[in-house]
């Protein structure tokens, strides 16, 4: 069964030491980086960061990390929730676990956890077909904005 389970000393170093194929490596930061980026989002107030590891039973097989991020001033900003990362490792690949805790990270933000939100958003590079089908069939649609060589998408929640 895939559980989401927070970030802890307990399983930091596994999460840490988790990668994608080296082909894999040029759509996503390393878990290294998106735990500090996580901390420098919480201790500056720039997002509330939602890290966790992705559990099939008591083995980790990978991560993804969530965030919610309130409206600010800016008129044309709006509150939403946030797939910041999400990675399988190259050991676990191909077994559907990648949808699973897509599923999982759903149910959890729709739960509202840290205030309501009308969308969740995420992006991509646009030459990485697999996560292109995967949040597709989960409901995502491109909104047509591409940022910093990556193409943005929207789920209505």
């Amino acid at each position: 069964m895939i559980t989401l389970r927070p970030i802890t000393y307990d399983n930091f170093a596994d999460c840490i030491s988790l990668e994608p194929h080296e082909h894999q490596k040029k759509y996503i930061a390393s878990n290294l980086f998106s735990l500090a980026e996580a901390y420098v989002a919480l201790s500056s107030g720039a997002f509330i960061p939602m890290p966790f590891a992705i559990y099939d039973d008591d083995v980790m097989v990978g991560f993804i990390m969530l965030a919610y991020d309130p409206a600010d001033e800016d008129e044309d900003d709006e509150t939403v929730y946030k797939v910041c990362r999400l990675m399988i490792d190259k050991d676990h690949q191909g077994k559907g676990y990648g949808r699973r805790a897509m599923e999982r990270a759903l149910e959890i933000i729709r739960t509202f956890p840290h205030g309501e939100a009308g969308l969740v958003v995420l992006s991509y590079n646009p030459d990485n077909e697999a996560a292109r089908s995967l949040y597709s069939s989960l409901g995502f649609k491109e909104t047509g904005e591409v940022e910093g060589g990556e193409v943005w998408a929207i789920l209505e929640i």
